[in-house]
């Protein structure tokens, strides 16, 4: 594996400004008119009239290769304490209509995202943006995830609350959520023995659900399983975890990409990809892997090389998103406005070179999926591996107090940490209770990561690095 010294650095930076200045310049490889700014940052306005699509073999119905996914919505702050951040609904009407105005007609939600809030959210901002009911499509999951949600009635009560927080009466593609994670009983308990899935498939007969199927994570025989008897269940739709490091390099209870996807085509399931950026991670990666990426197309996103990659695979119906910012939506749209599918050379290069050096950076594999929260003791689990993680990527993680940089990079890792923390929430108040580890779809050992953001803290704060 390629490591980097300053000099490298130095080097690949030069280089990401030489190519910038290129692609200041207005061209494209192939010689087209473009706008770009001195960093190689398109300036054109975002095509409205674009969109790839891609067709659900069983409906015939078109849909946006972008999926808009519910999970990361803007918020903003209301009073004091630990919970005091509520969604931005007029935030989240904005980014929908403008999310419609330019194709994307897929939304992805679900009860247990934004603290139980997401669906409401996504009702309200589709019923004003005034668009009929039939020109999009709602996806949603029954997420039983509690025992004391493992009943038959509770089950069907979670799925009839979704239709009223939605403001409709069929979800247009139904999944159950994440199964895997617990093996073949917690399978069972969920959703086979209570006879919650058959009634679910006596709701798809009737039309109040127009697709059925299954998001996984976790333990392989559950997928397996649930593919063995498709002639049973014929689900219409899958959704998996998949993008250019968990292709062939999946880590931890996750399950390479290339062989979930290869499983579903040979059925003749279309795929729905989570996690393409693996919770932003592969948007947010280092200035070597930047450079590395800005080599071959200057002018173009270091997202958008994760959309294209796994947007070119034919058996993808939608590539999910959580766009929590303008932006954010405004390059995935141009991404895919229309796809320009990646050449076999380029996908086997993210694969391996890319994907090899993005995995060289000690990051801990967590995708801000906030599935761990609340914790009982008020820590902001994620909140703190986010900023571990960017001071990864930035280079403010000294190995000791020898390191060029230490001075800096502690000042950073320091100051960033309180301010993006607050104090009572950070790893240090981690009572290693364990209650987050099983909803971890990561497989992330929580308090040993915590206990280990804690005592480089420490060390940091003693100077005893």
């Amino acid at each position: 594996m390629k490591q980097y010294n300053r000099r490298d650095f130095l080097k690949v930076s030069g280089t990401v400004a030489a190519t910038s200045a290129l692609a200041a310049c207005g061209k494209k490889d192939n010689a087209e008119d473009i706008d770009l700014d001195p960093m190689g940052n398109h300036t054109d306005p975002v095509p409205t009239d674009k969109m790839t699509y891609r067709t659900n073999p069983k409906t015939g119905d078109k849909v946006s290769i972008l999926g808009y996914g519910w999970m990361r919505l803007p918020t903003k702050r209301v009073g004091d304490g630990p919970n005091n951040e509520v969604i931005d609904q007029e935030q989240v009407n904005r980014l929908t209509n403008y999310a419609l105005e330019h194709g994307v007609n897929y939304f992805d939600t679900s009860p247990a995202y934004c603290r139980g809030k997401s669906e409401e959210s996504l009702g309200i901002a589709l019923e004003q943006s005034g668009r009929p009911r039939d020109s999009y499509y709602i996806a949603t999951k029954l997420s039983n995830f509690s025992p004391q949600q493992y009943s038959f009635e509770e089950g069907c009560k979670i799925f009839e609350n979704s239709l009223q927080y939605l403001k409709t009466d069929y979800i247009d593609y139904l999944l159950l959520h994440s199964i895997g994670g617990g093996g073949m009983d917690n399978l069972r308990q969920r959703f086979l023995d209570n006879g919650l899935l058959d009634w679910l498939m006596e709701q798809r007969e009737k039309g109040r659900i127009r697709n059925l199927g299954f998001s996984f994570h976790g333990d392989v025989t559950v997928f397996d399983y649930m593919l063995e008897h498709h002639d049973k269940y014929k689900w219409d739709f899958v959704q998996i975890q998949a993008n250019y490091i968990d292709w062939k390099q999946a880590g931890g209870r996750n399950v390479n990409g290339e062989y979930l996807y290869t499983e579903l085509e040979k059925r003749g399931i279309p795929a729905v990809i989570m996690e393409p950026l693996l919770g932003g991670r592969l948007s947010k990666v280092p200035d070597h892997v930047v450079a590395h990426l800005k080599q071959r197309k200057p002018e173009n996103s270091v997202a958008s090389w994760a959309f294209r990659y796994i947007g070119s695979k034919p058996n993808v119906l939608t590539v999910l998103s959580g766009m929590t910012y303008m932006e954010h939506l405004e390059d995935n749209v141009r991404t895919y406005s229309p796809l320009e599918p990646l050449t076999e050379e380029e996908q086997a290069w993210l694969e391996g070179e890319t994907a090899a050096l993005i995995k060289s950076y000690p990051t801990i594999d967590c995708n801000d999926c906030k599935y761990c929260m609340p914790c009982p003791y008020g820590l902001d689990i994620p909140g703190i591996f986010v900023h571990y993680n960017k001071c990864v990527n930035k280079g403010n993680i000294p190995e000791s107090q020898q390191a060029e940089n230490y001075k800096q990079a502690r000042r950073a890792f320091l100051v960033g940490y309180d301010r993006a923390v607050p104090r009572l929430r950070q790893a240090d108040h981690c009572t290693t209770c364990r209650e987050c580890v099983p909803h971890c779809p990561q497989n992330i050992d929580i308090p040993r990561e915590l206990r280990r953001v804690d005592e480089f803290v420490e060390k940091l704060k003693q100077n005893t690095l």
